[in-house]
């Protein structure tokens, strides 16, 4: 399966979820077991020989194949939450979205200074939401911290808020 025939089995919602936002569905390349496979194989490639101890999953369309992912890579995975999910004691950061204002949370003893992180969702649109898990990450003083989406959308120029030392990339750039 090729790059093209994944972006060609996502599903485009227009006005979702407001008017306006043009929403990438990539649930449906998770129901096709061939889409998955490749996805997996492809996201494993990728990160291989990069040392990976903790995969870190942004909720919630991380948390699909962020835990495939550091299974693959014999690594930890940490979910990354919207408040009041987590049990233990947390550390937040609030970031604007293209839609709103959001806060997203961590457990406070999930990466230790010994961690080489990949940090790991769905859709890079404007890079809010994973600029602001890049700093919970960052507080924790990893060894080295890497990012990765499933999707980038070009035109919005995601990758801009990024520190030009951390390696951003997608599977997909549509």
């Amino acid at each position: 399966m090729s790059k093209e025939t994944l972006a060609k089995n996502i599903r485009e919602i227009p006005d979702f979820p407001i008017p306006g936002i043009l929403f990438y569905d990539v649930t449906t390349l998770f129901k096709n077991p061939a889409a998955l496979q490749e996805l997996s194989d492809m996201l494993y490639e990728m990160y291989k020989d990069k040392g990976i101890t903790k995969v870190v999953g942004i909720e919630s369309r991380g948390f699909i194949m962020g835990p495939i992912l550091a299974t693959r890579l014999g690594a930890g995975f940490v979910p990354i939450r919207k408040p009041g999910k987590l049990p233990a004691e947390t550390i937040e950061e609030s970031y604007d979205k293209e839609y709103g204002k959001d806060t997203i949370q961590m457990h406070k003893d999930a990466i230790s200074e010994d961690d080489i992180v990949l940090l790991h969702d769905d859709l890079l649109a404007t890079g809010g939401t994973m600029k602001a898990a890049c700093k919970l990450v960052e507080q924790m003083n990893p060894k080295k911290v890497y990012v990765n989406f499933l999707i980038e959308l070009k035109e919005l120029h995601g990758k801009e808020v990024f520190d030009p030392e951390t390696e951003v990339e997608a599977v997909l750039s549509l």
